[in-house]
């Protein structure tokens, strides 16, 4: 196991900490989000330049983000674009498709009471389109048709941490309000169909790894081309860091505090997420009740995984292959991401210890990005 100490930190560009069902619109308490969710980047929404980084941070979906853009010295008012331009990408995700803004795009389709076509952006349809692939790809793991159970257990807009269990009473009639082949996507019309009207979408799952990726492509109409991007779990890079290295991403590891790294991962021109069930949760009669979702049992996800990090060229799909692996489980996920050619890690709970395992997708990307130099 590679397990390495807080003390290595300071040579980190980001540290992967899982959070989602809960963020999409949410904004956390500043200072608790700063403290957990990077330990190298720092907080604050004012930005940093140096003659050869710019690196700025700020709140967004209820967690922090933190950007840096190498390979200076930079034009005059980049720094100020950069930031206004990723502040705008993450802001236009958030009106699309938050959960908890009465106003958002994904609101107005979930009130949407009835099984006609319903007109949605292109970007909405974009992330629908792809949690729909998951969906089909992982059996249903990921299912952006999960609201209904999110709620029931604790977590999303407007819910709190139940004091008892939902009954099976309960949990079996959302039964017929669940199930991603009851959504009906058609891009080419830009509409999104419920083939049962009390279906609900919560796209938590996927759309901020989305949202990251708009704000790379937002540097890169700029002219960046060596960046990192980091939202509350999910990054996305560009060439090297301001070192002329991979840039270093840290998956967390599980269960500790004050925040440690598991492993370090180099990344270049790739995006990670991170799920995991350490993060958001409460106990309820000695159990863990997570935030993540298992639609076949219609519960918390109750396994011995504690995270899933999966390596993609997108940090959508990512986030949602991250999120699909980790409700499978360690054996059914791992198996999964290994016939799907998935580069993912995976930290296990063994008798008190964390063990790793990992996919040849995964190894054979960080040996190759770990052979990265300028030049």
């Amino acid at each position: 196991m590679n397990d390495n100490s807080t003390e290595r930190a300071p040579r980190l560009d980001a540290v992967l900490s899982p959070r989602r069902r809960r963020t999409l619109g949410m904004l956390a308490a500043y200072g608790a989000a700063c403290g957990a969710a990077l330990i190298t980047a720092g907080c604050g929404a004012r930005a940093t330049a140096r003659r050869d980084t710019l690196a700025f941070s700020g709140v967004t979906m209820g967690t922090t983000f933190s950007v840096r853009i190498a390979g200076g010295p930079f034009e005059p008012g980049l720094e100020a674009a950069a930031h206004a331009a990723v502040r705008a990408a993450f802001d236009d995700v958030v009106q699309r498709m938050s959960t908890f803004d009465a106003t958002s795009e994904l609101r107005r389709f979930n009130a949407h009471a009835a099984t006609t076509p319903f007109v949605l952006g292109r970007e909405t349809l974009t992330v629908l389109a792809r949690a729909q692939q998951v969906a089909a790809a992982s059996g249903g793991a990921f299912d952006a048709t999960v609201a209904p159970l999110v709620g029931a257990w604790g977590f999303g807009a407007g819910a709190a941490a139940r004091e008892v269990m939902p009954s099976p009473a309960v949990l079996q009639g959302l039964a017929t309000a669940v199930g991603w082949q009851r959504l009906v996507v058609d891009a080419e019309r830009g509409t999104a169909r419920k083939l049962a009207a009390a279906l609900q979408l919560d796209l938590s799952g996927i759309a901020k790894g989305y949202a990251v990726d708009r704000a790379a492509q937002a540097l890169e109409a700029l002219g960046a081309v060596r960046y990192m991007v980091e939202a509350g779990g999910e990054v996305r890079t560009r060439g090297l860091n301001a070192e002329g290295v991979p840039w270093r991403i840290a998956i967390e590891k599980p269960d500790a505090w004050p925040q440690q790294v598991q492993r370090i991962v180099p990344l270049r021109s790739l995006a990670m997420a991170t799920s995991g069930d350490y993060r958001n949760f409460y106990e309820l009669g000695g159990r863990r009740v997570s935030h993540e979702i298992d639609p076949a049992t219609r519960a918390p996800a109750a396994h011995a995984l504690a995270s899933v990090s999966v390596v993609h060229e997108e940090c959508m799909s990512a986030d949602a292959w991250s999120t699909a692996l980790f409700v499978l489980g360690p054996e059914r996920g791992l198996a999964l991401a290994r016939e799907r050619g998935l580069a993912a890690h995976f930290i296990v709970r063994e008798g008190g210890a964390l063990r790793e395992f990992t996919t040849p997708a995964f190894d054979a990307a960080v040996a190759a990005a770990a052979t990265l130099r300028t030049g």
